[in-house]
């Protein structure tokens, strides 16, 4: 159809390649594949209306093929993946000429927003696809109804946010890392006269200051070395919905003069830019500071503080509403089951005890991580070392930090730590330490076992050894272990 246009995919991970061809072809997309840096380069002489790019790849990499696709075509549409840890990678790519970038993972909505945004960029129509659902978010991934909320706590918060949803005030959350404030803001988002627009999240600490800019105010053509073609910046792709700046205390104090002025004016120069756009967008931003002493410190400005600060919700820590930890728990479980088919039906009650026991310094997303490891591995025992280790608790109270290091307990199953050997502790705390450690690599590369043991600098076959020691089972295969 003439509406159809070609994506480049080069990705040397089989999974990932597959995964994307089948997202794109299913779309309306025609796909074009190429397996590393090598078929990359010679795939450039064939048509492409845009590129996907993996970074990390055997040589030539990812870097090399953007370079030459670059001198190619100057307007080339050219959108790199990246591992959300890998910013210098990013800004790398982005002065390389990168178009845009996506981190890992990312979620089918994500890459079709931003295929659409580069081609409209480039002035290379997009195809002509079913409108999004509402509440697709840029940053999707998570249901704007969240987990079950079960806690007194969480329903006073929820009460605040039915209260104030349609107020389209600035709203700004408030809490320790991983307790959930995504999860508010795109419940403020379903709840609110915007829900059919954009959701559209960036986290201001991902990214150094003249790329955050960028991302968040777009740039016009020729702004910088590497912008090619003009870019829409995330308060643009906003427009009518909402914008969530997560993390906005660690937002560099030049780019918060800009974003004060978005809001006293709603309007923006792009960088690079001789004339305003004018935008509207609700702005709901986050933060686990302290904010009052960012301003006492410098590095807040008092008046933005103000502008965001006419409604606060505090999100409470996880040990303060342990009566949702079953509820949440079984959700988790649902959750992985479905995305890897299969895997641990239910989470052990000597299991489940030990989670009600312990402080969850890493809040929701911690026990998230630890039930999606038990779905795929279905062994106990990968986490209940974990818990039983001392831990260092950070309880916030307002701008006092309380730590407390909690002792390892003495219930359950590893209850009798301190009657094994020494040297015996050492080594199991040592193999839990290695198992998250392989774990948290092959996650991050989408389970290339080759480009986790570059990350770990240990060779292939020595990570192969060490993940069948550890029991660590690929959750694609996840449906073979039923």
């Amino acid at each position: 159809m003439d509406h159809e246009r070609t994506i480049l995919v080069i990705e040397d991970d089989e999974g990932a390649r597959t995964v994307l061809s089948d997202f794109l072809g299913s779309a309306g997309w025609r796909v074009r594949v190429a397996e590393g840096g090598a078929e990359g380069l010679a795939a450039l002489d064939g048509p492409a209306d845009a590129i996907l790019l993996d970074l990390v790849m055997a040589p030539p990499d990812g870097f090399e093929v953007l370079r030459r696709a670059r001198e190619r075509d100057p307007a080339l549409p050219i959108i790199v993946l990246s591992g959300l840890s890998d910013t210098e990678d990013v800004v790398r790519a982005m002065r390389l000429g990168a178009s845009d970038y996506l981190p890992k993972p990312f979620e089918p909505a994500e890459l079709e927003l931003v295929l659409r945004r580069a081609l409209e960029g480039a002035g290379r129509a997009a195809p002509v696809l079913p409108p999004a659902p509402p509440n697709v978010a840029v940053d999707a991934g998570i249901d704007p109804e969240g987990p079950p909320v079960l806690s007194g706590a969480m329903d006073r918060v929820m009460e605040l946010v039915e209260r104030i949803a349609d107020t389209d005030v600035p709203v700004l959350l408030v809490g320790e890392s991983g307790v959930g404030k995504d999860v508010i803001a795109r419940r403020i988002h379903a709840r609110s006269q915007r829900a059919s627009r954009p959701f559209v999240k960036i986290n201001c600490a991902a990214l150094p200051g003249e790329l955050l800019e960028s991302e968040l105010f777009g740039h016009e053509k020729g702004a910088f070395t590497g912008a090619y073609a003009e870019k829409p910046g995330k308060f643009e792709l906003a427009h009518q919905g909402t914008i969530f700046l997560d993390e906005i205390g660690e937002m560099d104090p030049r780019l918060q003069a800009k974003l004060l002025q978005v809001l006293q004016d709603e309007e923006f120069y792009r960088v690079g830019g001789k004339r305003p756009v004018r935008v509207d967008s609700r702005v709901v931003t986050a933060t686990n500071r302290v904010l009052e002493d960012a301003i006492r410190g410098g590095t807040f400005r008092e008046d933005l503080f103000y502008r965001l600060n006419v409604v606060t919700i505090r999100v409470p820590p996880l040990r303060e509403r342990k009566e949702e930890i079953a509820p949440l728990v079984r959700h988790f479980v649902d959750k992985y089951r479905r995305r890897y088919h299969g895997g641990l039906e239910a989470v052990p009650p000597e299991v489940l005890e030990r989670f009600h026991a312990y402080d969850w310094p890493g809040n929701v997303r911690e026990l998230e991580n630890l039930v999606r490891r038990l779905v795929v591995l279905r062994d106990p025992a990968t986490v209940m070392g974990e818990l039983a280790a001392p831990r260092n608790v950070v309880v916030r109270n307002g701008p006092t930090n309380v730590v407390r290091a909690e002792p390892p307990r003495a219930e359950g199953p590893v209850a009798s730590l301190e009657e094994v050997p020494l040297k015996e502790v050492a080594r199991r705390a040592a193999r839990v330490a290695e198992r998250e450690a392989i774990l948290r690599a092959l996650m991050r590369t989408g389970w290339n076992k080759r480009k986790a043991a570059r990350r770990l600098q240990i060779s292939y076959k020595a990570l192969l050894y060490k993940i069948k020691g550890c029991g660590i089972v690929d959750p694609r295969d996840a449906a073979t272990l039923e």
